[in-house]
């Protein structure tokens, strides 16, 4: 560790630094960041890239006073460390450690809790709206990327704060990437001002240009300010900023902090919503991250010396690759298939699909609303869309799934990623609440794999239907099951019945089939039988096989890596409720909290979905009953 990091537990000691002391703390910071990710995994390249920024900044704000507001947090490292938590970095992301994003539950200088993108000038807005109205004065700055940019909640609020005309900094981290690289119309016109000449000095050349048209009257000065506005229109970069009402300084060099305090001093003292566009190179200082930015956006452990990352050569494919390999084999035969993601092509396991494919696959940007549309309509014109999209993001697209999807009943199928515990991301990014909004749309059959094959009969089961469907399964590597040649039409609606016992039933899904197949074997060194069954569809539930079920067992549990408010247990319950069952029910999932980030089994450990657990619950249960 620096010696200048020891010294900083505040940012408020960065105001005394020279702006040769702060690029040598810069240096410090980031020899940090890549030791402590090495050993933690995280968001390594996007919080390189903003060490400098974030120095700057907080060299001329005053903070916690000041409100900064990070979006997505992807970047926030830094900020993180100079914020009184050196001491504790090297839990990022661990168990009861600090977490990845900022959270306003873990320090006073985290503004405002993120972790999905394009919210933070709204968050940021709604500060400033809220200082105005208590009379204060102090500073309020949103930090986007240029990948957040693309998303519609970041343009809903740069309009709302145009039209408010209250004091509020937006500055725009432009690094040219998201997770992967951006796509979109408004990448296409950073990537142009990138090029462009300068803000202040193109709008000097033109107002001495003004200046210089001889015995001006008032009709001339009126046709000059349309000549002025129509000039800049051209030559000024920012352009649609300042038509919403923001001014527009930049672009700048992210990296140089001279430029930058200068610039954010100067900013702090102008009245109005100004957008700042700093220009940044993701994974800056360290090599691997800068050749390949998108490998070092979200990595696991790796060697700091070399970059290679840490996997085990052993490991059985991920959900995740078995899904992008079985669309590629099912576009093949079907011409109406295409792919959607919402900026994630790697992470979703469509880069394949997108070079196999390339006209029939779409990346919308950090736009999941869109995305869900865009394949209603694409269904509606006689295609079968596969929108993959992370179970935690797919949240965003609600509405656009019951209005626009099942309203319709029209075939799109959504795969959910990430579904369940996801584990170091934490509470922003657990796919846990997906099975209960899912099940309470109309039209909508919900499919849950217990394995990576079975994963590849439903995707082939679901681009056959003609109705709305999602499948949703987890992070990470298979149960290492073979791969059948080939596919399998499964029966829509009906369980699988794995074995069979006496005394009590397992009803499971997705993940929770392979415990509830564990949890059975420890269920019978206890002198309990158990029947296990995998569900494997939500909705429509196999409604046949609980009513066996409920008839031959004592006892009826249901086991989901799902909250169980309104999820798979819940529908059991429903159902057996209105059947008049009596057979006691014992409902087993993710408890009514936000869980932490950690380890996924330390994760599963905190919720009582350890098979060793599961059995304690199931035998309490059992001899209260006999």
């Amino acid at each position: 560790m620096g010696n200048l990091l020891e010294r900083i537990d505040e940012p408020e000691k960065l105001h005394t630094l020279s702006t040769e002391e702060l690029e040598t703390l810069a240096g410090e910071l980031r020899e940090l960041i890549v030791r402590t990710v090495s050993e933690t995994g995280g968001h390594l390249a996007p919080s390189l890239g903003a060490v400098e920024l974030t120095l700057a900044l907080y060299s001329v704000l005053h903070l916690p006073m000041d409100k900064v507001v990070w979006d997505v947090g992807h970047q926030a490292y830094a900020h993180k460390i100079l914020t009184g938590r050196l001491e504790r970095f090297a839990t990022l992301r661990q168990w009861q450690g600090i977490t990845g994003f900022p959270s306003r539950a873990e320090s006073e200088y985290d503004a405002f809790g993120v972790g999905h993108a394009s919210t933070s000038i709204s968050a940021a807005l709604g500060m400033a709206v809220a200082r105005d109205l208590q009379g204060r004065g102090e500073h309020i700055v949103a930090v986007i990327g240029d990948g957040a940019m693309t998303g519609g909640e970041a343009f809903e609020a740069l309009n709302h704060a145009g039209d408010l005309g209250t004091n509020l900094i937006v500055v725009l981290n432009d690094n040219g990437m998201s997770i992967d690289f951006n796509v979109g119309a408004m990448s296409e016109y950073l990537s142009r001002i990138r090029v462009a000449p300068q803000y202040n000095r193109a709008k000097e050349d033109i107002k001495g240009l003004l200046r210089s048209i001889p015995h001006i009257g008032d009709t001339v000065v009126k046709t000059a300010e349309y000549i002025k506005e129509g000039v800049k229109s051209v030559l000024v970069p920012g352009g649609i900023f300042e038509e919403m009402g923001f001014t527009y300084v930049g672009p700048i060099d992210g990296h140089n902090i001279r430029l930058m305090r200068d610039v954010f001093s100067e900013v702090c003292m102008l009245d109005g919503p100004i957008l700042v566009h700093v220009r940044t190179r993701k994974g800056r200082g360290y090599l691997p991250a800068e050749m390949e930015p998108d490998k070092f956006h979200g990595v696991g452990k790796f060697d700091a010396t070399t970059g290679v990352v840490k996997k085990d050569p052993s490991a059985p494919a991920s959900y995740t690759s078995v899904f992008g390999d079985a669309l590629i084999e099912l576009a093949k035969e079907m011409p109406s298939v295409t792919a959607i993601t919402a900026a994630m092509p790697s992470g979703t396991g469509l880069k394949k699909f997108a070079e196999c494919y390339p006209k029939r696959f779409f990346d919308v940007g950090i736009a999941e609303e869109h995305a869900v549309t865009l394949a209603a309509g694409m269904a509606a014109a006689g295609l079968h869309p596969v929108a993959a999209i992370y179970s935690t993001f797919a949240q965003r697209a609600y509405d656009q799934l019951m209005h626009d999807v099942c309203l319709q009943k029209l075939p799109v199928t959504l795969c959910l990623d990430r579904g369940g515990l996801v584990g170091e991301d934490g509470p922003t990014h657990h796919g846990v609440f997906d099975l209960s909004y899912l099940r309470t749309m109309p039209g909508m059959t919900v499919f849950v794999p217990k394995d990576e094959d079975e994963l590849r009969d439903m995707l082939y089961t679901a681009v056959r239907m003609d109705s709305p469907t999602a499948i949703r399964y987890p992070r990470g590597a298979g149960l290492g099951v073979a791969l059948s040649e080939g596919f399998r039409e499964l029966p829509v609606g009906k369980a699988e019945l794995l074995s069979e016992g006496e005394d009590v039933a397992l009803l499971a899904v997705g993940t929770m089939v392979d415990a509830a197949k564990k949890t059975a074997a420890l269920l019978k060194e206890k002198g309990v039988t158990a029947t296990v069954v995998n569900m494997r569809f939500v909705k429509p539930l196999d409604e046949e096989m609980i009513d066996k079920c409920a008839a031959s067992a004592k006892l009826l549990v249901t086991m989901e890596e799902n909250v169980l408010a309104g999820g798979f247990g819940a529908a059991v319950a429903e159902y057996m409720a209105d059947a008049g069952h009596g057979t006691p029910l014992f409902r087993i999932g993710i408890p009514d909290r936000f869980i932490a980030q950690g380890a996924r089994a330390k994760l599963l450990e905190s919720c009582g979905l350890l098979p060793e657990q599961m059995t304690e619950k199931i035998v309490e249960r059992w001899t209260g009953l006999t």
